[in-house]
């Protein structure tokens, strides 16, 4: 199998995956339970989730770590683990993917802010990354993918942690807000020239974005960031903007919502492209069909 980069510059579109964590839920995880705590305790799960999206036509699937940082492990107790989870959910990945598939490490964010608004320094952040890094690498992972960014400075950290650590891929997927001037800013107003120029430079191989958008606000995105690097793109919207509806939180693009969104990012440039909250096996399958094998 060819090396991702490599294929990526041969001008193959990829196919991510969709959903971890609301495919866990329907399997039984309760609200408020550690997503990542079952890649312990209910494995089989966690790898059934992965491999349902390979049947259903994903070339790359990504761990259940997107938590898997000791700072948001310690909320469940279980920051001791990190090594643990984080290479147990590796090794589940690669299992359901086999050999002839990619597997993604999720690297979420920390949820804590880097000084001076907040406590945490570079070099602690740089260290929490890399904890999680290197037992995700040790499990087997082909790149990592830190996702759901929202501030530069703690994104930084993470390519750094990735760099200093491994020598895998590094993709960093942002989360961007369309403001009522109609510009596109994370929640602490990184917007996409300076996400291209930053991180660009910092040596993240692939960039993009994932979550907080359907696919039609997303495109606009894909749109406004492909001319602004030569680089690889990956975005994974959400399937449609969440409501709720009896007191639980859904996600309403249909199958065939989200292919038409995947041909539109494909058109629009994209390397790679998947789905985040609320996508599920079905929405992947009919993806596929305007995604090339």
């Amino acid at each position: 199998m060819l090396k991702l980069l490599q294929e990526l510059k041969t001008g193959k579109v990829l196919l991510s995956d969709g959903a971890m964590g609301t495919q866990l839920h329907q399997r039984g995880l309760p609200v408020g339970t550690c997503p990542e705590s079952w890649n312990l305790f209910h494995p089989d799960d966690v790898q059934a989730v992965s491999a349902a999206y390979v049947a259903a036509g994903s070339d790359i699937v990504e761990t259940n770590t997107l938590g898997g940082t000791r700072i948001k492990l310690a909320h469940f107790g279980l920051a001791d683990q990190v090594a643990e989870i984080n290479r147990k959910s590796a090794q589940l990945a690669r299992r359901a993917a086999g050999d002839d598939h990619y597997v993604f490490a999720s690297v979420g964010s920390t949820g804590e802010f880097m000084e001076p608004l907040g406590s945490r320094t570079e070099r602690e952040m740089i260290e929490v990354f890399a904890e999680q890094m290197k037992a995700l690498a040790a499990g087997g992972v082909d790149a990592l993918c830190i996702e759901t960014q929202i501030a530069l400075d703690e994104a930084l950290a993470a390519v750094k942690a990735a760099k200093e650590n491994t020598d895998l891929p590094v993709v960093v997927t942002l989360t961007f807000d369309k403001t009522a001037a109609g510009e596109f800013r994370t929640v602490m107003g990184v917007s996409p020239e300076q996400m291209v120029d930053k991180l660009a430079a910092a040596g993240a191989d692939v960039l993009g974005s994932n979550c907080g958008q359907g696919p039609a606000r997303m495109v606009e995105l894909c749109r406004k960031l492909r001319p602004l690097t030569d680089l690889p793109l990956m975005f994974q919207a959400n399937a449609g903007l969440p409501v709720v509806e009896n007191g639980q939180t859904v996600f309403k693009a249909t199958p065939e919502e989200m292919a038409e969104g995947a041909a539109q990012f494909r058109a629009a440039g994209a390397n790679i492209i998947g789905g985040c909250c609320g996508t599920t096996p079905a929405h992947i399958a009919a993806m596929r069909k305007v995604i090339p094998a």
